[in-house]
């Protein structure tokens, strides 16, 4: 089993900065709902911290506070090409030191996030009645995290 002793200190930011990234990149993909989203990602970390045992490396990544280098984030520019090479990176770090079977619970992690950051606010409409779930905008972007993903 793979754990946090595993990795230095950079390499296991940049596996703890890619849920984020995905969901901030679902998030920027859209208009409104900023709060209900971000609100979203806190709470799919909360289950998945109830969900503990399943994982040791999942386990110390949702034990991990949430964080993303904000000098990195406004460095990056474009938050779509920075959360798809980030997101690049951190699989390719765990295919070099984790199972296939924590690389692919990884990846379905970072899905969950950027899914319920989605699924958060409904798009369109008016006063709550008609629109969308997930906006087009939205569902571009959880394609591209999903390529990104493999």
């Amino acid at each position: 089993m793979t754990t946090k002793a595993d990795f230095n200190a950079e390499e296991w930011s940049t596996v703890v900065e890619g849920p984020m990234l995905a969901g901030l990149r679902v998030i920027t993909a859209g208009r409104g709902g900023t709060i209900r989203e971000s609100l979203a990602m806190g709470q799919t970390y909360a289950k998945a911290r109830q969900q503990q045992g399943q994982s040791e490396l999942l386990d110390a990544l949702v034990a991990s506070p949430p964080a993303l280098d904000a000098e990195r984030a406004q460095a990056g520019g474009d938050i779509a090409q920075m959360s798809g090479d980030r997101l690049r990176h951190a699989v390719e770090l765990l295919g070099q030191k984790a199972s296939p079977d924590e690389v692919e619970a990884y990846k379905q992690f970072v899905l969950t996030i950027a899914q319920a950051v989605a699924e958060a606010h409904k798009e369109g409409g008016f006063l709550g009645v008609g629109g969308k779930q997930v906006s087009e905008e939205e569902q571009a972007a959880l394609d591209d995290i999903k390529a990104t993903l493999g």
